[in-house]
């Protein structure tokens, strides 16, 4: 991702060369303001001044080596590297890991180092920031009312493909895959999100899909600056205020429609949708119930589950395409499900194969090398008697951690069914799941902070992958490799512009 700063207005002169030199200002600044002192914490790269700004280009081009060679040098106890604005504690072992999780949020806070980072309460308000009573919405009603939304997850993931496919016959058609896939993520999380019909209108798709990249390009330009300067650039640097106004336009009448309704009469009432929104209606008080504090929780809950829900599918999408020798067990085990259960929550809990497949493809490539990130509200120490100082952040070498052969069998290598063999071996029912956390498997992070959301994410992914086994051929154009990763800082993200072909199923048994 390349950052990009929004022209100022014609009215302040400014050109190019003087706004680098801003920018490049403010970078020096960041450098020289006082930072937690991580001397006595063992480094990887350069711990001079200087040496440190060149390790923090590297970082950004080059983080999986970086964590990979402090991995291989510091197993089992801390390292620092250096980022662009400041240095990053990063542990690994199950020691350091159970006490990371175990740390209460008064000792290394999971919200102050998420806020750090998106500098939520500019991006999103103060509101989002000091109550996101939405985040409890998800981990409660959402996930306990899976079963009743699994009609409109299977409705939603069949129409998008139809529609955004459009296949014709039976010709195999090459579409861009992670293009593709937002958009059926993005229509099949909204259809749960905000319903019908606006989780299929054009304009909040796309508003959706870029809002993420609104987020976390603008918290790019903020770091940049001093915080007293955070409101100014957040509102005239941003592209997120747009963002919030053109949400607004599409949310504002159906709010005022639900408001009516429950004035009329009461939180109850016939044919009441079942849907995101309309929780967070049924639970907003005070300032809380204003269009724009509605919508920017919507916003907010769909940049938390867009990007990473696609990028984890077109990953899996890209291990498929490229081992379609896979392809024939996956129907096997989705046909003969259905057949039986129908398609619902119970046959997705069955599903242990399509399971396993999103599980490893996580595994082998997940959202970042870095995962479970905390900022040090005070001194910490580890048991290991290391000092991680005031202010501080710490991370886990999550793909180290996945790539390792002491953990993992032959763990440099995809095997689809993985976890569904381990199911088999031990028997153990819920412990090699998807969504299940562990010290060795952390796409989702572990512990009381590990995502609220993965278990919608895995219903609407395992309903996704069982559809298109079974609705299907897809293969890489030109036999090609699987199409490589793309390396932003600790970010790993799915080829953004490969494509994968599809075409209908010629002998299709289930729809």
């Amino acid at each position: 991702m390349q950052l990009q700063v929004p022209a100022l207005p014609d009215r302040i002169p400014c050109t190019f060369s003087s706004l680098a030199g801003i920018i490049a200002a403010a970078f020096i600044i960041a450098k020289l303001y006082k930072r937690p002192n991580l001397d006595a914490i063992p480094t990887v790269g350069s711990s001079t001044w200087l040496g440190s700004w060149w390790a923090g280009i590297r970082f950004m081009t080059n983080a999986a080596e970086v964590i990979q060679e402090g991995y291989k040098k510091h197993k089992a106890s801390p390292f620092k590297i250096a980022r662009l604005y400041r240095w990053a504690v990063v542990v690994s072992g199950r020691e350091l890991l159970e006490a990371v999780c175990k740390s209460p949020e008064d000792e290394l806070s999971f919200v102050e180092a998420t806020n750090d980072t998106l500098k939520v309460k500019y991006m999103m308000g103060q509101q989002i920031d000091a109550n996101p009573y939405h985040v409890r919405i998800i981990r409660s009603q959402l996930t306990r009312n899976l079963g009743i939304l699994s009609p409109d997850i299977r409705d939603e993931i069949v129409t998008a493909f139809e529609e955004i496919l459009d296949l014709r016959g039976n010709e195999w058609k090459s579409v861009p895959a992670l293009q593709t896939i937002q958009n059926v993520v993005c229509r099949t999380s909204n259809r749960i999100f905000v319903g019908l019909p606006l989780c299929r209108n054009p304009d909040w798709v796309d508003l959706n899909i870029k809002f993420t990249l609104d987020v976390v390009k603008g918290a790019m330009v903020i770091a940049l600056f001093p915080n007293f300067l955070a409101p100014l650039v957040a509102r005239f640097m941003t592209s997120v205020p747009g963002s919030k106004t053109r949400g607004m336009k599409h949310l504002g009448p159906i709010i005022e429609e639900r408001w009516k309704h429950m004035d009329e009469y009461g939180k109850a009432w016939a044919d009441k949708p079942v849907y995101f929104l309309s929780w967070l209606i049924d639970e907003a008080e005070g300032s809380q119930r204003s269009v724009q504090d509605l919508t920017l929780r919507v916003l907010a809950v769909n940049f938390a589950a867009i990007h990473t829900s696609s990028n984890g599918f077109t990953q899996a999408l890209y291990h498929l395409a490229a081992n379609p020798q896979y392809m024939q067990p996956l129907r096997e085990e989705v046909e003969s499900i259905v057949e039986q259960e129908g398609w619902s929550k119970g046959a997705l809990a069955k599903m242990r194969k399509v399971d396993s497949f999103l599980k490893e493809s996580q595994r082998m490539e997940g959202v970042a090398s870095l995962s479970m990130t905390r900022k040090a509200m005070k001194d910490f120490t580890f048991s290991d008697g290391t000092v991680v100082p005031k202010g501080a952040t710490v991370s886990v070498a999550a793909q180290p951690t996945h790539l390792d052969n002491e953990i993992y069998e032959n763990a440099d290598m995809f095997d689809p069914f993985r976890f569904a063999n381990m199911h088999d071996d031990d028997g153990e029912g819920t412990k090699h799941q998807f969504v299940s956390t562990n010290l060795e498997y952390l796409a989702f992070g572990h512990g009381r902070h590990s995502c609220p959301g993965r278990f919608f994410a895995a219903s609407e992914l395992k309903s996704m992958l069982a559809h298109v086994v079974v609705s299907y051929d897809i293969k890489l154009e030109d036999n090609a490799t699987r199409p490589q990763s793309l390396y932003v800082g600790s970010s790993i993200r799915a080829h953004p512009t490969a494509k994968v072909m599809f075409r209908r199923r010629a002998d299709e048994l289930i729809r």
